[in-house]
């Protein structure tokens, strides 16, 4: 029988979808395929606007998790296409879903995350079963259901007698901590691109800020930079998790009050030092020698520099294409990873990670 899994993933960030065909018949994991695609505009803005409460949200958002499940479908299409396998040699899809809310532990001292998407229609349009659901057992666990991705880093990251850092810089930056003994820690550490690629698209129209080019050409804001790291949430010890229901543009609007009359490529810039501080920050808490970064960040030119300049001489900051696994490419692989966990009947949490009362069978399977 294969092991071929599809993983399909679509951050806070808003780009489009990531997918891979991923191998594990070998000692290691193998990406065969990679597909991407942008969502339509349409799709983006109603994704983007149900972050927050508006009118008729329940209608609004089971239309868009149809839509996004026929996109996720198309990156399916594609990834079987060009690697020349047939649906019935996949064991499963696992589809993350679009975040729109990411509440742990709160109101009611369960809480909640809600990730749109239709599985079911994902199902039926590829003649695969899907795994979709992931973090809700662990939020229910008492987890924060998030971070979900350290024990794969530690898979196909960690190194023995090294410790190593993998920062994914999606919507939301996570830090991943693989200690040369084998232990791992891992939690969000604050904004990623969500802020800079909000910005970047009310002053500038382009949906992100490319190489960092705008920002570089601004001027760090010292004032603004300080409000910025005053955020209680970067002090906050782990298991801790955030997304955009803290980091949005109501966030950042109150705290710009003390620099009104910024330019907005100088605001810019201290977006993205920011981001920078913030990671590092947590990164240099902790021991390591190596600092791979994934996601849609690691192809953020100016935002890899400001890394590097907060990181110092002792630790060496590189793409996660240089231990292997593409920056794009890693997220999707976890989900990949994750959906075999669950038809495994395998663990697919840290509850060291997420504060889970223990580990957990995560996400609900939709068979073929």
């Amino acid at each position: 029988m294969s092991d071929l899994y599809i993983g399909l993933m679509s951050g806070t960030s808003l780009d489009g979808i990531d997918g891979v065909l991923a191998d594990f018949s070998g000692p290691r994991m193998r990406v065969a395929q990679h597909a991407s695609a942008a969502f339509a505009p349409e799709l983006r803005a109603v994704l983007r606007d149900l972050n927050t409460p508006g009118e008729n949200e329940l209608h609004r958002a089971a239309l868009a998790g149809n839509a996004l499940s026929r996109s996720y479908a198309r990156v399916v299409r594609t990834l079987l296409e060009r690697s020349g396998e047939p649906a019935s040699a996949i064991r499963a899809i696992g589809a993350h879903g679009q975040t729109v809310r990411h509440r742990p532990g709160e109101f009611d001292g369960t809480g909640y995350t809600l990730q749109l998407g239709n599985p079911a229609l994902l199902a039926e349009r590829t003649g695969i079963a899907v795994v979709a659901d992931f973090r809700s057992r662990d939020v229910a666990a008492g987890g924060q259901g998030a971070p979900l991705v350290p024990a794969f880093h530690q898979g196909v990251f960690g190194r023995a007698q090294e410790t190593v850092l993998v920062l994914n810089v999606g919507g939301i930056a996570n830090l991943s901590v693989l200690g040369a003994d084998g232990s791992v820690i891992g939690f969000d550490c604050g904004p990623g691109n969500a802020l800079m690629d909000d910005w970047c698209r009310q002053h500038t129209g382009e949906l992100f800020d490319r190489d960092g080019a705008w920002a570089a050409r601004g001027q760090v804001l010292p004032q603004l930079l300080a409000a910025l790291m005053q955020e209680p949430f970067l002090q906050q010890p782990p298991p801790k998790s955030t997304g955009r229901d803290l980091f949005n543009p109501a966030w950042l609007s109150a705290r710009l009050r003390c620099c009104a009359g910024a330019a907005a490529i100088d605001v810019q810039a201290t977006l993205t030092e920011f981001t920078a501080r913030a990671c590092m920050q947590s990164a240099r808490a902790y021991p390591g020698q190596i600092l791979a970064v994934c996601g849609g960040g690691a192809l953020n030119t100016h935002l890899m520099e400001r890394l590097r300049a907060a990181a110092g001489p002792s630790l060496q900051v590189l793409a996660s294409d240089a231990l292997g696994l593409p920056a794009l490419q890693v997220e999707a692989a976890a989900f990949a990873w994750l959906a075999r966990q669950t038809l495994r009947g395998a663990p697919g949490n840290l509850p060291g990670v997420t504060g889970a009362a223990g580990a957990r069978v995560l996400g609900t399977v939709h068979p073929a």
